[in-house]
């Protein structure tokens, strides 16, 4: 089949919800689902019916678990690709692990999509880590500007930079780092962005944060009790984790999060992409 059909995208994303459910309940491992993905769970008992990716996150122990063990269960078809996986380590997309559908395809065979190797062409689930932040208002915000500084260092290792979405100084900042970035190679940068996230990690503070999603979403700050236990939500035909503190982590994030967006708002994310699954 060759064309977007979202039936077929649910489905290809549900079963690797489903692989990685049952890794973490094999080896004992909490996950949670996370942004749309935990949204579709609350409001829509499964996907948001608009919606074409879906999230998953762990909290820093959980992950680390999590990527001892998955390369040896995922099944035929799927696959972990993580940062250091593209162009043997040296190219940069994003500082987020993914577990790819690979029959499927996202984008025609371009330039780009083979500077990547191929590897980010298909449906994927990504896996969001949740570290602690410091709770001192001074230490949290140097915690958070180390990321995003290091995400810039990061973007010269990127296929191209588009410019044209920052504002005049967001264009300055960017280009400064990112051709300082290209100055250091690209597994120094990941050594300094683990290093970021993982650095506060005594157990102290009651402040969590998603370590490896993009700059634009430091700005959520979980609490420890909201995201360190676990409960059950229907998920379309299954039971799937979610955190225990879900209707707080929404109301974050989303505010009045059981009111679905107007009408012309209800479209795929990547609607301007044709999307493939191969049967």
């Amino acid at each position: 089949m060759e064309n977007y059909d979202l039936k077929k995208v649910h489905e290809a994303n549900l079963a690797i919800l489903k692989e990685i459910d049952r890794i973490c309940r094999k080896y004992r491992i909490k996950y949670v689902l996370d942004a749309g993905t935990l949204l579709g769970a609350v409001r829509h008992k499964g996907f948001i019916p608009w919606d074409d990716d879906a999230d998953v996150a762990f909290t820093r122990p959980n992950y680390d678990a999590f990527l001892k063990v998955v390369k040896r269960e995922l099944p035929e078809g799927m696959t972990l690709v993580e940062p250091k996986d593209l162009r043997d380590g040296k190219a940069f997309f994003d500082f987020t692990a993914r577990i790819i559908y690979e029959k499927s395809q996202m984008h025609e065979d371009t330039e780009e999509m083979q500077y990547y190797g191929g590897k980010l062409n298909h449906l994927w689930v990504d896996l969001f880590t949740i570290d602690e932040l410091p709770a001192n208002k001074a230490a949290s915000t140097w915690t958070l500007f180390l990321h995003t500084a290091i995400y810039g260092l990061a973007m010269g290792h990127r296929y191209k930079l588009d410019f044209g979405k920052y504002g005049v100084m967001g264009r300055i900042c960017v280009w400064i780092l990112s051709t300082v970035g290209r100055l250091i190679p690209m597994s120094v940068i990941r050594k300094l962005q683990h290093m970021a996230a993982v650095k506060d990690r005594k157990g102290k503070s009651p402040l969590r944060y998603y370590s490896n999603y993009q700059p634009d979403y430091l700005y959520v700050t979980l609490q420890k009790e909201w995201c360190e236990e676990t409960v059950d939500l229907s998920f379309e035909d299954t039971l799937l984790m979610a955190p225990k503190g879900w209707h707080e982590v929404l109301t974050w994030v989303y505010g009045d999060y059981m009111t679905p967006p107007p009408k012309e708002e209800q479209i795929p994310s990547h609607s301007s992409m044709k999307i493939k699954i191969m049967d």
